[in-house]
């Protein structure tokens, strides 16, 4: 069979290769346990704060900004490994890594460790998006696809709901059962929570590290070439988007004279607009220096750092691949791509923005105590989480076989486009009841943006591409998701003596936007899918 007729036949196949469910079982258990350590935080956020004397400014630096930053620079070397050795080996040294480093935070006494706790996590969980989509995409055809990435996404609203009700539980428990001071280690229950938390990710490291490894592009009908040297090409990666070491390898790489001019230009513009950002986010919202061991820096000074830092990344990785790699700069480029990039970016935004800070409004505003909102509404979410996904998904597929490409996209419109518009119905809720009632529809409609957008996004690209393309995605959702939707909400409740309802409300306006994109989306996505192996070709693929 050529490679043409390979694709068509993997194109209109529904069987998933042997293995397929089990993967997508474990695999979705990564995402599940990702989530989980990195949202509970979010429920212990008054103990925290109560413990560590912070505000809510510098919870959301520590949920979102301190954590994306090496989430995000390190996803890009992961992904780029991800692309060449063996995905379920990269899985597992992940997992177990970032398991030590949620148990790490259980020891914390101060700001200084608990921040350290939260960058191991970032860089442990850096691969869990990029190698577990790559395996998933190796198993399961395109027609069955919104369905794998159903139980995904719905892992992950296990795990964020999950989070809250393992938080709050632990946390209460150990604090009630050692009242009277004498709690081992002296630990309280914040960090006995985060104990808990890290124990599940062991034993799945070693069941990941034992399942086997698909052959890449199987499902695609695409024979992928053995990667010679996948870790070389990845610390190159690295090298490529750390600053300094990136002009270092600007230099071995004998790159142009406008290719350092461009490099300058772009650096100094970032450097600019993140100054300009700290200035503005200082008058709006002033806070007091953050003391970090023995020194002491303005949080948004460190806030709006990481973020440049990631658009510092992305700007080179971006001329990274024009020196090494043309046909993934060339399928990158694709339009739809970027839309959807950009679309989810946003999306992530509101997402961890209401997430991070809706425990803490709930604790706020219908006076419940942590161990009832980390039952009520843990339980809820992660109920409604699976739900909404799993229902989105075969339909995603449906309407992807009756409207190809298009289908999806409208699918998850109605997701993205809808959810804002309800969001300000369940927060002005008058009691705790109705708050409840009416988060059953919105979440049910929320959580079915991520199988349509997700299924889209990596049809977009060659199977060899995937990783990097998931750590890309995730350099820029990680900026507007975690860099700046928790910092963003948690400033504006600052600015508004402490007003979370208003902070969490003003996020969702985020929604307009992705709603253009969307539309722009569905206007050229059949297109785009159908030209990728072509763009490919075109810059030297050889397929």
């Amino acid at each position: 069979m050529d490679m043409q007729s390979g694709q068509r036949s993997a194109a209109t196949s529904k069987l998933v290769a042997r293995g397929g469910w089990y993967a997508l079982t474990l695999v979705s258990a990564t995402q599940l346990l990702s989530l989980l350590d990195r949202n509970i935080l979010a429920i212990l956020s008054p103990r925290i704060k109560h413990d560590l004397a912070i505000g809510d400014a510098e919870m959301g630096l520590l949920y979102g900004t301190v954590f994306a930053l090496f989430y995000a620079v390190f996803s890009l070397p992961l992904g780029r490994l991800a692309d060449g050795w063996k995905r379920t080996r990269l899985l597992a040294l992940c997992i177990g890594f970032w398991s030590v480093a949620t148990g790490l935070a259980g020891f914390a006494s101060g700001f200084a460790l608990l921040a350290l706790s939260r960058l191991g996590v970032g860089i442990g969980e850096a691969a869990s998006q990029p190698a577990g989509t790559s395996l998933i995409f190796d198993y399961f055809p395109k027609a069955r696809r919104g369905t794998a990435m159903a139980m995904t996404a719905a892992a992950i609203a296990v795990g964020l709901g999950l989070s809250s009700v393992l938080g709050g539980i632990a946390a209460d428990w150990w604090d009630g059962r050692f009242a009277g001071g004498m709690a081992p280690l002296g630990l309280k229950g914040w960090q006995f929570a985060f104990v808990v938390a890290a124990l599940p990710g062991l034993p799945l490291a070693v069941l990941l590290w034992r399942m086997r490894e698909p052959a890449r592009g199987q499902a695609d009908g695409i024979v992928t070439l053995p990667d010679p040297a996948p870790f070389t090409a990845s610390l190159a990666v690295l090298g490529a988007v750390v600053p300094v070491a990136n002009w270092v390898m600007l230099a071995r790489r004998r790159a142009s004279a406008r290719a350092w001019a461009a490099n300058l230009a772009w650096t100094a513009v970032i450097v600019l607009a993140m100054v300009v950002a700290v200035r503005i986010g200082s008058v709006f919202s002033p806070r007091p220096q953050l003391v970090l061991g023995p020194i002491s820096v303005n949080p948004h000074a460190l806030q709006w750092a990481v973020v440049g830092l990631g658009l510092f990344a992305v700007m080179n990785l971006v001329q990274s691949l024009k020196l090494t790699d043309a046909p993934a700069l060339a399928v990158m480029r694709n339009p739809s791509l970027v839309l959807c990039m950009a679309a989810g970016s946003l999306q992530s935004m509101i997402n961890y923005g209401c997430m991070a800070f809706t425990p803490a409004f709930l604790m706020k505003t219908y006076h419940l105590t942590p161990a009832h909102v980390g039952l009520q509404f843990g339980l809820l979410s992660a109920g409604l989480g699976v739900v909404g996904p799993m229902i989105a998904g075969p339909v995603t597929d449906w309407a992807n076989h009756r409207l190809p490409g298009v289908g999806r996209v409208l699918i998850a419109i109605f997701a993205m486009g809808g959810s804002p518009l309800l969001v300000y119905w369940v927060y002005h809720a008058p009691d705790v009841g109705v708050f409840y009632a009416r988060f059953v529809l919105y979440s049910f409609v929320l959580t079915m943006w991520l199988p349509p957008l997700y299924a889209t996004l990596y049809d977009q690209v060659l199977p060899r591409m995937r990783g990097i393309t998931a750590s890309t995605y995730i350099v820029v959702s990680t900026i507007c998701g975690l860099g700046i939707g928790p910092y963003m909400v948690g400033m504006i409740s600052d600015a508004n003596h402490g007003d979370l309802r208003h902070a969490i409300l003003t996020i969702n306006w985020v929604g307009v936007g992705i709603v253009v994109l969307l539309v722009a989306l569905a206007m050229r996505v059949r297109g785009d899918e159908a030209s990728v192996v072509a763009r490919a070709r075109a810059a030297g693929e050889p397929v």
